[in-house]
C-alpha cells in the first residue's frame, strides 16, 4: 500500500551525489587475474555467512520480531544466498524470495535445504520489474537487505516496496568500509580514499522516506566476518577493480597488503557494522 506523499517547496538534493557514485560503481570490476572470479566470490560469501551461523541474519530477524509474528508473510528482495532468509524463515509463516542471480539462488536453495526450511519460495525475476498490480498489498513485511546500490532509481524502488507491502517495510544495509580496502585502494590506485565506494546506501532512502513524511525507526548492530586471505583478497579486489584494471601483478601487490592483517592462522576477522530502519506503511 502505497501512503501520501508529502508537498515540499524544497528537497534535499541527493540525485547528484547518488548519480555520481552510481556512474563509479556501474562500471563493474575489471578482473583479469581471475576468469572465475564472479562464482568463487558467491561461493565465498554463501560460505562466510554459514560459518558466522547467519549471525547478521540473526541479528537482523531479533530487530524484526518487534513486529513480525509467526503468522507473517514476508517479502525478501536480494536474498544472496540467505543471510536473512535462512533465520526469519523459521520465525514466519512464508517469505517470497526475489533474485535475479541464478549464482545466488543456487546457494540459496542449498542453504535452505540444510536448514530444512520449506516455507520459502524462491522466485528468478527482476524485481523492478514485477507486477506491481499483482504484489500490491500482500505481504506484511518487504525488506531489502544489501540491495539499495543496485537499483539505478531508488524512489522506484521503494515506491514498489511499499505497494507490496500491507504493514511494514525495512532496509537493511551495511555502514562504512573497512581500514584493510581502503588502505588498499590508496596503494594501488595512488589515491587516498574518498568515499567512492561506500556501502551506506541507507542515508538517501532515509532522506527521500522523510520527506515523504514517513517516520522510520532506525538502530544499527555489528557482526563478525571471517575470511581466508584468498577470500580477502577475491573481496578486496573486486571493489578496487572498479577503478583500475586487476591482472596478476596488482591481484600480488593486494595480497601483500592484505597478508600482514591476518592472524596467526591465515584467517582475516573484521567487525562490520550495519544499519536497520523500517516503517509503517499503512
Amino acid at each position: 500500500m502505497i501512503g501520501e506523499q508529502r508537498k515540499l517547496k524544497y528537497r534535499v538534493n541527493w540525485r547528484e551525489a547518488r548519480e555520481a557514485i552510481l556512474s563509479e560503481r556501474f562500471k563493474g570490476p575489471k578482473l583479469r587475474f581471475d576468469p572465475d572470479i564472479k562464482t568463487k566470490a558467491a561461493s565465498d560469501f554463501s560460505k562466510r555467512v554459514k560459518e558466522g551461523e547467519y549471525e547478521y541474519g540473526r541479528k537482523t530477524v531479533e530487530i524484526f520480531s518487534g513486529f513480525l509474528d509467526p503468522s507473517s508473510e514476508v517479502l525478501e528482495i536480494g536474498p544472496g544466498p540467505g543471510t536473512v532468509t535462512v533465520p526469519l524463515a523459521k520465525r514466519v509463516k512464508k517469505i517470497t524470495a526475489v533474485d535475479l542471480s541464478l549464482r545466488n539462488i543456487a546457494h540459496l536453495e542449498e542453504n535452505l535445504r540444510e536448514e530444512s526450511c520449506d516455507n520459502v519460495e524462491v522466485i528468478h525475476t527482476n524485481w523492478l520489474r514485477t507486477d506491481d498490480e499483482a504484489l500490491k498489498g500482500r505481504y506484511d513485511l518487504v525488506f531489502c537487505s544489501h540491495f539499495l546500490w543496485m537499483i539505478p532509481d531508488l524512489e522506484e524502488h521503494l515506491k514498489k516496496m511499499e505497494n507490496a507491502s500491507r504493514r511494514y517495510c525495512a532496509i537493511v544495509q551495511p555502514a562504512g568500509r573497512g581500514d584493510v580496502v581502503k588502505e588498499v585502494y590508496t596503494r594501488i590506485t595512488g589515491r587516498e580514499y574518498g568515499g567512492e565506494f561506500e556501502p551506506d546506501g541507507d542515508y538517501f532512502a532515509y532522506v527521500i522516506l522523510r520527506e515523504w513524511g514517513r517516520l522510520l525507526n532506525v538502530t544499527h548492530f555489528s557482526f563478525t566476518n571471517t575470511m581466508t586471505v584468498e577470500e580477502k583478497v577475491r573481496s578486496t579486489a573486486s571493489f578496487v577493480g572498479r577503478f583500475v584494471e586487476v591482472d596478476e601483478d596488482v591481484a600480488e601487490r593486494i595480497r601483500e597488503s592484505v597478508l600482514p592483517h591476518a592472524d596467526e592462522n591465515g584467517t582475516f576477522v573484521e567487525t562490520n557494522n550495519v544499519v536497520v530502519m523500517w516503517w509503517e506503511v499503512a
